[in-house]
């Protein structure tokens, strides 16, 4: 990304910041300080790091001063002002000196409560409300360049699928497999792995069953969903595989399940509102006699993150605009038994939804 990309998000989070009758936006490190303006500190520490974004004013960075060097070369350092405070000062109060003291300010999630409390004893009257819950969308629509990021990231997992396929799973414990698709992860060029579910026979009932210690068996449903960060951006696929060959019902329930899939992804389109992409999905499990086992939203947001707005659930009336990257990733899960989910990454074109997973969604039999 170059200091104009993130000159620019800075600004449109400055008109969004205005939209919303806010006084700025007080973002200190995590997902949206990166997205916003490049810099990310060399470690999460009690020190304040805070960026704060005021319509009308060009957007500020303040930073320990030890690691200012650090701040000031960061991809966004020349569309802001960077400052440094040293210890033995309060940097909250030097940070209320850039506010308004009654003003209503949008804060990013990851902040720590030690510093909101800090800042609001230097500014009592001040109020703040969380960035999720005043402006959800503030990375939600990607350029292209983003939107090209996430498809290499959805390629990178792919390449993991099609790998993933060739090992041996009957014999082997769940764990080994989540070794093996971490490796291949990093081997196709993700920089950061943050999940490898591998649910074996009753563990697939479990939608985020962590890896463990079962054997996994032959004639058993094994639910794999991995993911992580390539260049900055996330992956995140499901696909449900069988050691040896599966009964009727097993087939019918992943054949199900790739009916409800096919069918939110074929809803996608600009102005639908997001929980009908999920209404979608769950009539068609509903319709099969499976709804109680369908127990989870059907889909979320992706891009800095692997899980941020939008979230496709009941409930959730904004509407989808080209540019929204998002899972569709409906599941049938039979406690005691196993469970099937198919999840691909979808992103939101102006002529509907384009796939940026493409690896078979078919029942695969594994050995």
């Amino acid at each position: 990304m170059t200091r104009d990309d993130h000159e620019r998000r800075m600004e449109r989070a400055s008109r969004a910041a205005a939209h919303f009758g806010l006084a700025g936006l007080i973002v200190t490190p995590g997902p949206d300080l990166v997205w916003l303006c490049g810099y990310q500190p060399p470690a999460a520490t009690e020190r304040l790091t805070a960026l704060v974004i005021a319509p009308g004013r060009p957007p500020r960075l303040l930073v320990p001063v030890l690691e200012q060097p650090d701040a000031e070369r960061a991809a966004g350092a020349d569309a802001m002002d960077v400052v440094g405070w040293t210890d033995g000062t309060n940097p909250y109060e030097l940070l209320a000196k850039w506010l308004e003291p009654e003003g209503r300010y949008g804060v990013s999630d990851a902040t720590w409560a030690l510093h909101l409390l800090g800042l609001q004893r230097a500014l009592p009257d001040s109020a703040y409300r969380a960035l999720t819950e005043v402006m959800p969308m503030l990375r939600a629509v990607k350029d292209a360049h983003e939107v090209a990021r996430l498809a290499a990231a959805g390629a990178a997992a792919d390449a993991t699928y099609e790998k993933i396929l060739g090992v041996r799973f009957a014999g082997r414990r769940e764990s080994e497999v989540a070794e093996d698709l971490a490796r291949l992860l990093i081997e196709h060029g993700h920089s950061q792995v943050d999940f490898t579910v591998v649910g074996s026979g009753p563990n697939g009932a479990n939608p985020h069953h962590e890896a463990g210690e079962r054997v996994i068996e032959d004639g058993d449903m094994v639910v794999l969903d991995f993911g992580g960060l390539k260049d900055g951006y996330g992956s995140d696929t499901t696909r449900t595989v069988h050691v040896g060959e599966p009964s009727a019902e097993e087939r019918k329930v992943h054949d199900i399940v790739r009916e409800a899939q096919q069918a939110a992804f074929e809803a996608v389109r600009p102005g639908v509102a997001c929980q009908d992409i999920d209404r979608v999905a769950r009539r068609v499990i509903k319709a099969a006699g499976y709804g109680e086992y369908f127990i989870h939203r059907t889909g979320h947001g992706i891009g800095v993150t692997t899980h941020e707005p939008p979230y496709l659930v009941e409930g959730e009336h904004l509407p989808l605009v080209a540019g929204m990257c998002f899972s569709i990733e409906p599941g049938i899960y039979l406690p005691g038994r196993f469970g099937v989910r198919i999840e691909d990454i979808v992103t939101c074109t102006e002529s509907g939804g384009r796939r940026l997973n493409d690896t078979d969604r078919a029942l695969a039999v594994v050995r």
